[in-house]
Protein backbone atom coordinates (compact mmCIF):
# COMPACT_ATOMS: atom_id res chain seq x y z
CA UNK A 1 0.00 0.00 0.00
CA UNK A 2 2.76 2.61 0.64
CA UNK A 3 4.82 1.44 -2.35
CA UNK A 4 1.72 2.63 -4.17
CA UNK A 5 1.37 5.71 -2.44
CA UNK A 6 4.77 6.68 -3.37
CA UNK A 7 4.76 5.68 -7.43
CA UNK A 8 1.57 7.94 -7.66
CA UNK A 9 3.66 10.76 -6.11
CA UNK A 10 6.23 10.02 -8.06
CA UNK A 11 3.97 9.65 -11.35
CA UNK A 12 1.96 12.43 -10.11
CA UNK A 13 5.23 15.17 -9.97
CA UNK A 14 6.88 13.82 -13.37
CA UNK A 15 3.14 14.30 -15.13
CA UNK A 16 3.37 18.05 -13.55
CA UNK A 17 6.93 18.83 -14.82
CA UNK A 18 6.94 22.42 -16.49
CA UNK A 19 6.56 22.72 -20.38
CA UNK A 20 9.90 22.56 -22.20
CA UNK A 21 12.52 25.82 -22.47
CA UNK A 22 12.08 28.00 -25.54
CA UNK A 23 14.58 27.09 -28.69
CA UNK A 24 18.03 28.56 -27.51
CA UNK A 25 16.73 28.74 -23.68
CA UNK A 26 14.69 32.10 -24.84
CA UNK A 27 11.61 33.12 -24.08
CA UNK A 28 10.26 35.39 -27.19
CA UNK A 29 7.52 37.58 -25.96
CA UNK A 30 6.62 41.11 -27.15
CA UNK A 31 8.37 42.72 -24.15
CA UNK A 32 11.73 41.23 -25.11
CA UNK A 33 11.50 42.76 -29.10
CA UNK A 34 10.54 45.58 -27.31
CA UNK A 35 13.26 46.16 -24.64
CA UNK A 36 16.19 44.05 -26.75
CA UNK A 37 15.92 44.86 -30.46
CA UNK A 38 17.10 48.19 -31.82
CA UNK A 39 17.98 49.56 -35.45
CA UNK A 40 21.52 49.16 -36.01
CA UNK A 41 22.12 46.39 -34.36
CA UNK A 42 23.64 43.25 -35.69
CA UNK A 43 22.56 39.53 -36.67
CA UNK A 44 25.05 38.32 -33.70
CA UNK A 45 23.28 40.98 -31.60
CA UNK A 46 20.03 39.61 -32.16
CA UNK A 47 20.81 36.09 -31.82
CA UNK A 48 22.05 36.57 -28.52
CA UNK A 49 19.10 38.64 -28.00
CA UNK A 50 16.11 36.25 -29.19
CA UNK A 51 17.73 32.79 -30.26
CA UNK A 52 17.87 31.68 -34.00
CA UNK A 53 15.14 32.20 -36.10
CA UNK A 54 12.73 29.87 -37.66
CA UNK A 55 12.85 31.21 -41.24
CA UNK A 56 16.07 33.23 -43.26
CA UNK A 57 14.74 34.78 -46.39
CA UNK A 58 15.34 37.62 -48.38
CA UNK A 59 13.10 40.68 -49.31
CA UNK A 60 12.73 42.24 -52.60
CA UNK A 61 15.88 43.93 -53.23
CA UNK A 62 18.03 40.63 -51.68
CA UNK A 63 18.50 42.13 -48.15
CA UNK A 64 17.75 39.45 -45.42
CA UNK A 65 15.00 38.96 -43.60
CA UNK A 66 14.72 36.91 -40.38
CA UNK A 67 10.83 35.72 -38.92
CA UNK A 68 10.49 34.12 -35.55
CA UNK A 69 7.22 32.44 -35.12
CA UNK A 70 5.94 30.77 -31.54
CA UNK A 71 2.44 28.90 -30.81
CA UNK A 72 0.65 28.75 -27.54
CA UNK A 73 -2.52 26.61 -27.09
CA UNK A 74 -4.38 27.28 -24.12
CA UNK A 75 -6.94 24.73 -23.17
CA UNK A 76 -9.40 24.72 -20.88
CA UNK A 77 -11.30 21.72 -19.84
CA UNK A 78 -14.49 20.71 -17.58
CA UNK A 79 -15.40 16.72 -16.62
CA UNK A 80 -18.78 16.15 -16.91
CA UNK A 81 -19.48 12.90 -14.78
CA UNK A 82 -21.90 9.96 -15.39
CA UNK A 83 -23.03 6.63 -13.99
CA UNK A 84 -22.68 3.22 -15.85
CA UNK A 85 -23.27 0.27 -13.70
CA UNK A 86 -22.08 1.89 -10.60
CA UNK A 87 -18.34 2.96 -12.23
CA UNK A 88 -17.93 6.37 -12.44
CA UNK A 89 -16.94 7.71 -15.80
CA UNK A 90 -16.19 10.87 -17.42
CA UNK A 91 -16.34 12.83 -20.43
CA UNK A 92 -14.02 15.62 -20.86
CA UNK A 93 -15.17 18.94 -22.72
CA UNK A 94 -12.22 20.87 -23.74
CA UNK A 95 -12.25 24.52 -25.36
CA UNK A 96 -9.50 26.70 -25.57
CA UNK A 97 -7.20 29.29 -27.93
CA UNK A 98 -4.41 29.05 -30.00
CA UNK A 99 -1.82 32.12 -29.93
CA UNK A 100 0.74 32.96 -32.56
CA UNK A 101 3.48 35.10 -32.32
CA UNK A 102 5.27 36.36 -35.23
CA UNK A 103 8.69 38.69 -35.27
CA UNK A 104 9.80 39.61 -38.70
CA UNK A 105 13.26 41.23 -38.40
CA UNK A 106 14.91 43.20 -42.20
CA UNK A 107 18.37 44.16 -42.36
CA UNK A 108 20.29 46.09 -44.69
CA UNK A 109 23.56 44.86 -47.04
CA UNK A 110 25.42 45.97 -44.32
CA UNK A 111 23.88 42.94 -42.28
CA UNK A 112 22.54 45.55 -39.58
CA UNK A 113 18.82 45.80 -38.73
CA UNK A 114 16.84 48.40 -40.35
CA UNK A 115 13.40 48.08 -39.39
CA UNK A 116 11.48 45.18 -37.40
CA UNK A 117 8.25 44.55 -36.07
CA UNK A 118 5.58 41.58 -34.15
CA UNK A 119 2.22 40.64 -34.69
CA UNK A 120 0.17 38.74 -32.25
CA UNK A 121 -3.05 36.46 -33.33
CA UNK A 122 -5.42 34.70 -31.13
CA UNK A 123 -8.10 32.30 -32.16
Amino acid sequence: MRTAAILSLVAFAFGCKSPPPEEDGKQLTAGVVQREIRTGMSGAEVAAALGSPNIVTGDENGNEVWVYERYARNVESRDSGYWVVFLWGTKEQAKGSTRSFTVIIHFDKEKKVTRFGYHVVTM
